[in-house]
């Protein structure tokens, strides 16, 4: 049985040692780390359950399977509420073994990638792709640490491109229900005539084109995590029955008459002032408090400055890769100078399309200023020049492009990321500004 065992799993890329005992399994654990134990259940001298047990004492962190013939299996459950992962039958197939093991490497990986996000967070490290040493960056992730074990709703609020999604990615993977389904929502981007089917699905023949039922993202998240960004721009109708998923656990799909039961933790985003909005009868102000247990505030870029240099480099890193030709790419002192000064309306999504850019434009090692975007080059307050520089680039249409990104970004910095009140300002269309932000990529 032992040498079958070794042959089975050294075939499928594992590295197996065998032992004839419980007490030579405790000498092999001594000497060395092994990440997974399979034992049988009977043995003489020391039992299973009792190798269970000193295995646990000496070394949590690894998982031990259970072997029990057929017919004996009571024993074998007794050794899964001992903290066994679980246990195989014998006789047993070899892609029954392997498939046993593969789900405990995959539940390990789960557990290793848990830790080692706390580990982060314990030592000032942000999870995920969230970058900061500031003060105000510090004091957010102190409170995600906090947060994320609870089940507790998060409101996430900050301007637009300050990384509210990030923050709730973070949540889910520093949570219990780190592993299951993290499920994002983008209330303002999904037409109000399909949004809640979106979120709640739909029963066969609920309207024209429901040939088949559909299970709504509501239901997908079932287990996990649920985020509504742009949850200010739900509409009222779908507030009410988002409503009755945070307070009574159960959605119903349009079209359906039944309830169905769901688990799922609600982290909801959003760039305008929700408070507002209730005042102003735009939002359920029932709802609003549901969600508001717990408010996280992410601070513009402009307001942790120190960041921005640690930032652009972490970005630098990412993109670098698009020019492997370009060894060693850097940051000149002037270009560094220009990130530093620049007050970022458009956030670290901003920042994060300008350092591309800059990869993208680069002619050498040296990222310069001139391959930054002209609106961060150009500091705030120091006008253009009256008359263009010989050999200036004098067309017009570029030029009434760039004018048109700044003044969109501009905007977009004073409403706080509100896209309807910028486009107010600018003196566009709603849908036009939409179509702007996409083409110069302002996210």
């Amino acid at each position: 049985m032992r040498h079958l065992l070794t042959v089975i799993l050294s075939d499928h890329g594992w590295e197996a040692r065998a032992v004839a005992s419980g007490a030579e399994a405790l000498r092999e654990l001594e000497a060395r780390e092994y990440d997974l134990v399979i034992t049988d259940v009977r043995m003489p001298g020391l039992s299973g359950l009792e190798l269970l047990a000193e295995v646990q004492r000496r070394s949590p962190a690894t998982t031990v399977i259970v072997m029990s013939a057929y017919g004996s299996q009571e024993a074998a459950i007794e050794a899964m509420k001992a903290g066994a992962y679980d246990y195989l039958s014998k006789p047993f197939r070899p892609d029954e073994v392997v498939l046993v093991l593969k789900k405990a490497e995959e539940r390990e990986r789960l557990a290793r990638e848990n830790r080692r996000l706390r580990a982060e967070l314990r030592g000032g490290l942000a999870p995920g792709h969230i970058v900061g040493a500031s003060e105000a960056m510090q004091a957010v992730l102190r409170q995600l640490g906090k947060v994320a074990p609870q089940r507790t709703t998060v409101l996430v609020q900050g301007e637009s491109g300050t990384g509210k999604e990030l923050v709730a990615r973070a949540l889910h993977d520093l949570s219990p229900r780190a592993g299951l389904p993290f499920v994002a929502v983008n209330c303002g981007a999904i037409p109000g005539e399909l949004l809640e089917s979106e979120l709640f699905g739909h029963a066969r023949g609920a309207f024209t084109d429901a040939v088949r039922a559909k299970k709504g993202l509501v239901v997908e998240a079932d287990g996990g995590t649920l985020f509504l960004d742009e949850i200010g721009e739900l509409p009222l109708p779908l507030q009410v029955k988002l409503l009755r998923v945070l307070q009574e656990g159960e959605v119903r799909p349009v079209g359906d008459t039944r309830f169905q039961q769901v688990d799922v933790r609600v982290v909801a985003a959003s760039a305008r002032d929700l408070a507002a909005a209730v005042a102003a009868g735009q939002f359920r102000e029932d709802l609003y408090w549901r969600l508001n247990v717990v408010s996280v505030r992410l601070p513009p870029l402009r307001e942790r400055a120190e960041d921005v240099e640690r930032l652009a480099r972490h970005f630098l890193g990412r993109f670098a890769p698009l020019r492997p030709e370009l060894e060693g790419l850097a940051f000149s002192p002037e270009a560094l100078e220009s990130l530093r000064a620049h007050r970022w309306p458009g956030n670290v999504r901003e920042l994060q399309h300008a350092v591309e850019r800059a990869v993208v434009l680069a002619e050498g090692a040296l990222i310069g200023e001139e391959d930054l975007p002209e609106a961060v080059r150009t500091p705030p307050g120091r006008a253009a020049p009256a008359e263009a520089a010989p050999g200036a680039d004098l067309s017009i249409k570029r030029a009434a492009r760039a004018l048109e990104e700044r003044l969109i970004r501009e905007a977009l910095g004073r409403t706080g990321g509100n896209r309807s009140r910028a486009a107010e300002l600018l003196d566009l269309s709603y849908r036009a500004l939409l179509y702007k932000i996409k083409d110069y990529g302002i996210g």
